[in-house]
């Protein structure tokens, strides 16, 4: 549907959206060491790491050669693989362009704990659709899904940068391409979408996001910002004027049930 590109939205409360950073570095040198070690070492990762649902709920065992943490854990790990570069980029574009202002209104401690508990949420609620599904599920877009809806409940009238139909630059407020970017999630999950994706994942991140964002968002940070442009207080001699800041650049296998934002499809 669109590519972000980058958003106009500056950074108030925080110098450096350090943990959204770090977040992308880990992802990326996850993917580097899964990559690097070949097909087998990658396949034992991801059974080892990614999210069986089967496994999870005792309905199912797996290989004791592919044991590497205990089972609960994947509710998390999971979220740190993916199957290939396209994966990987198109997952951290997303985090990259809205998870800083996000990151901005929770403050860094409370944005990874909302960043985690929103890739846990994806997990459980593919869990739950899926009960005893013996397909890894691998991917952030879980925790995408939610600091998605989160930027769209913060700030659905700031204007963003996208690619629509990955070919045609457009700048448009938030709310246009990220609503319909969750009516596409909800649609291809009631109907079934494509197996290789895992739509429910993205739906667990979703209402994880749109709940943590009210209770987790820093004090004095407004819901549904009216814009992104600074108000310049006028004084006796000074007319009122507004100023808006240059834009910041802020840049399946099918054997495996992983997750993508997909909207670049």
């Amino acid at each position: 549907m669109f590519i972000p590109l980058y958003d106009t939205n500056r950074l108030r409360h925080i110098r450096l959206q350090y943990v959204t950073i770090g977040l992308i570095v880990v992802n990326a040198l996850a993917y580097c060491a899964t990559a690097l070690g070949g097909e087998n070492f990658t396949d034992a990762a991801v059974l080892g790491l990614g999210f069986i649902p089967s496994v999870v709920h005792d309905t199912a065992e797996l290989d004791p050669r592919f044991v590497v943490i205990p089972e609960s854990l994947s509710y998390l790990t999971y979220s740190f693989l993916h199957a290939d570069i396209i994966h990987l980029g198109g997952n951290m574009l997303f985090l990259w362009v809205f998870g800083d202002n996000v990151e901005d209104a929770l403050g860094h401690i409370r944005y990874l704990i909302f960043y985690l508990l929103c890739a846990i949420a994806g997990a459980a609620f593919q869990g739950l659709v899926a009960w005893d599904s013996q397909v890894p599920l691998i991917g952030a877009s879980g925790a995408i899904a939610g600091v998605v809806v989160a930027y769209l409940i913060l700030y659905p009238r700031v204007k963003v940068w996208v690619l629509a139909f990955a070919r045609i630059p457009l700048r448009i407020p938030a709310f246009i391409p990220l609503i319909l970017w969750v009516l596409f999630q909800i649609v291809m999950f009631a109907a079934g979408g494509e197996d290789q994706i895992s739509w429910a994942c993205h739906i667990g991140g979703i209402i994880a996001g749109a709940v943590l964002v009210l209770v987790l968002r820093s004090r004095g940070v407004p819901l549904f910002a009216a814009a992104d442009e600074d108000t310049v207080v006028p004084t006796s001699d000074q007319p009122s004027v507004a100023v808006e800041p240059a834009p910041e650049t802020s840049a399946t296998a099918a054997r495996w049930g992983r997750g993508t934002p997909s909207g670049p499809n």
